[in-house]
């Protein structure tokens, strides 16, 4: 699990497929910038653009991952070099300074809109329609792995457009700085949302013993 709370901006700086088949994942080498890896460990998760990855070969500045096909498929920033967002996976006396992410990239969005106001960023994301039930005014969403607070949802034919102000700090500190419209983007739905759909969806209340 994770709060989606950047850590450290890091660097994909190589791409190696794991076999010659259609269907093979890579494997990416990804210099942690100022993550700090010291108490990382083999078979730990990272999260990378929001992606949560399994530690599978480090050294003092480097860890190595496998992405599947699967994955590479469902999301963006993974399939090529460039700096990404990374975040360790939460500890359970952590502050939640964001929102329970659990890492799992539910879909993408395009940016229509990225553009100063003010001392913040204005950023507008049309979502699929799949995911923007899940979406409310001031609910959570995570965005290339940043955890952020939805401002407004405006409910489109070709989908739901959402509007999230970004202060200086997360501007300066994160990925979300290279955006432009047009730009894809990864979404996580807020984990409480998905089991309400469920709780409302269930028509058998529990019975008691």
């Amino acid at each position: 699990m994770f709060t989606g709370i950047v850590a450290a901006v890091g660097r994909i700086e190589s791409i190696q497929p794991l076999g010659g088949a259609p269907d093979a994942g890579v494997r990416l080498t990804v210099n942690a910038g100022s993550l700090g890896l010291e108490d990382v460990a083999l078979g730990d998760s990272i999260a990378i653009q929001g992606a949560c990855m399994t530690v599978i070969a480090k050294t003092a500045q480097t860890f190595d991952v496998d992405v599947s096909r699967e994955s590479l498929d469902c999301t963006v920033g993974l399939a090529q070099t460039g700096d990404v967002n990374l975040e360790k996976a939460m500890r359970a006396h952590d502050r939640l300074g964001g929102h329970i992410v659990s890492g799992h990239v539910d879909g993408l969005g395009t940016v229509t809109h990225f553009a100063p106001v003010g001392e913040s960023h204005e950023l507008r994301v049309l979502a699929p329609r799949e995911i923007g039930r899940y979406l409310a005014y001031k609910g959570s969403i995570t965005v290339n792995g940043v955890s952020l607070t939805v401002n407004s949802v405006n409910d489109r034919d070709d989908g739901c457009e959402f509007s999230i102000n970004l202060i200086p700090h997360t501007v300066e500190v994160t990925t979300l700085q290279h955006l432009a419209p047009g730009v894809k983007v990864n979404l996580e739905i807020d984990l409480i949302a998905r089991y309400v759909e469920r709780m409302l969806s269930t028509a058998s209340p529990i019975q008691g013993s």
